[in-house]
């Protein structure tokens, strides 16, 4: 199957902007949604608690910005997205709730230019999973981690799955049974049938691994559930 372009995926967030505004209907599909977000924010806030500036790659309508500012208020922010409709809807939801600077950048986390050794903390909430092949993945990760302030961190949450193929195998069919349990067979399918054609997730293993080789000097797992995990590494 030919996985969706850059544009194919821009354009389904275009369309999307105020179910993926509210956490109860725009994550419905993704299980402990409301965990990961608490358990990276708060982590973040433990790791940089004197953190001045923040970047939310594929920030969507703002929702980890905006709960990072409950724990750290005043940042200022940098939000990137591929959707300008969700970097708007992310601009104003910020702006209300943050007294520090509020800055949108439209595109491609790999290609847009950020300055380097500039933020204290980097969310990346249910993006990765976009990236694509093994060149893709690391460039990405040496680049996020180029952007951190030494002691910064980069927090994920995000789908994941497994290295052994049986087990890979038994993690999505309990997911499938998950989706099938919040909304029916047609559901289940659907969403499965989304992941296979728009998604090319990696192992948590494989990402920490990565940020190791990258010179993340410590790496962290703070919350795994079948294929979503939450987890980090510090500059």
């Amino acid at each position: 199957m030919d996985k969706s372009t850059i544009q194919d995926i821009r354009e389904r967030f275009d369309n999307d902007v105020e179910r993926f505004s509210n956490l109860d209907t725009g994550q419905v599909s993704t299980i402990d949604a409301t965990i990961s977000l608490e358990l990276i924010t708060e982590s973040a806030k433990r790791i940089t608690p004197a953190a001045t500036a923040l970047l939310d790659v594929g920030c969507g309508a703002g929702n980890y910005t905006l709960k990072m500012l409950t724990k750290l208020p005043g940042l200022d922010c940098t939000l990137v997205d591929l959707s300008k409709p969700m970097l708007d809807k992310a601009f104003d939801r910020v702006s209300a709730v943050t007294n520090g600077s509020v800055e949108t950048k439209q595109g491609d986390i790999r290609e847009i230019v950020l300055p380097g050794n500039h933020f204290d903390v980097i969310l990346a909430g249910a993006v990765l999973h976009h990236l694509r092949d093994d060149n893709d993945w690391e460039t990405t990760f040496a680049k996020l981690f180029r952007l951190l302030k030494p002691g910064g961190c980069l927090m994920i949450s995000d789908l994941i799955t497994q290295d052994t193929e049986l087990l890979n195998d038994y993690t999505w069919e309990r997911y499938g049974d998950y989706l099938e349990s919040v909304a029916g067979k047609e559901y289940r399918q659907k969403v499965l049938d989304y992941v296979a054609k728009e998604d090319s997730p990696r192992s948590m293993n494989y990402q920490l691994d990565l940020m190791k080789k990258v010179g993340f000097s410590k790496v962290e797992i703070l919350h795994k559930n079948m294929c979503f995990g939450a987890f980090g590494g510090i500059k």
